[in-house]
């Protein structure tokens, strides 16, 4: 699960990203993507109309995401939650019920190794043109293609 502060942005781009990435590696059968956000300001709207352009020129359908609010059950339900940015990394885990639940959470850029760990959050592009948008998906698609490799040895089934 990706999240971010109102699951109308950044955690809808990594979301669909993720899983597209998962796709090409032909595993997308074998991994579940899905974003909130930790304000439930835009709790069913339509992702942002920026990040649906952004998507779109980059190759990517957002047009079916709904925003949603994080809940505790989302530690239940997922194996991993991908902040993105140190804001909600913190108001996760003071969410974090348990110490499994807390060991749960990680930063999306802290799997991006070409930056060398000197980026860690994700700017928020809300308030800006529409270039920030596309220049945040290219941020997101790296570590986030990143991220899978990481994962692909224990998504991928064995023969």
């Amino acid at each position: 699960m990706f999240v971010c502060t109102g699951n109308i942005c950044r955690s809808p781009m990594a979301q669909i990203v993720f899983h597209d990435v998962a796709v090409q590696a032909g595993l997308g059968d074998h991994v579940a993507s899905a974003s909130a956000g930790t304000g439930d300001w835009h709790v069913g709207e339509r992702a942002d109309v920026r990040t649906l352009e952004a998507l779109e020129r980059h190759g990517y359908d957002g047009t079916a995401h709904r925003a949603r609010q994080f809940t505790l059950d989302d530690f239940d339900r997922n194996d991993l939650i991908v902040a993105l940015d140190r804001s909600h990394e913190r108001i996760l885990s003071s969410w974090a019920r348990t110490q499994a639940d807390a060991d749960k959470l990680a930063l999306l850029m802290s799997f991006d190794t070409e930056t060398g760990g000197s980026i860690l959050d994700v700017p928020d592009p809300y308030y800006a043109g529409p270039r920030m948008f596309d220049d945040v998906l290219g941020m997101i698609e790296s570590a986030s293609r990143a991220l899978f490799r990481q994962l692909e040895p224990a998504i991928r089934p064995t023969s």
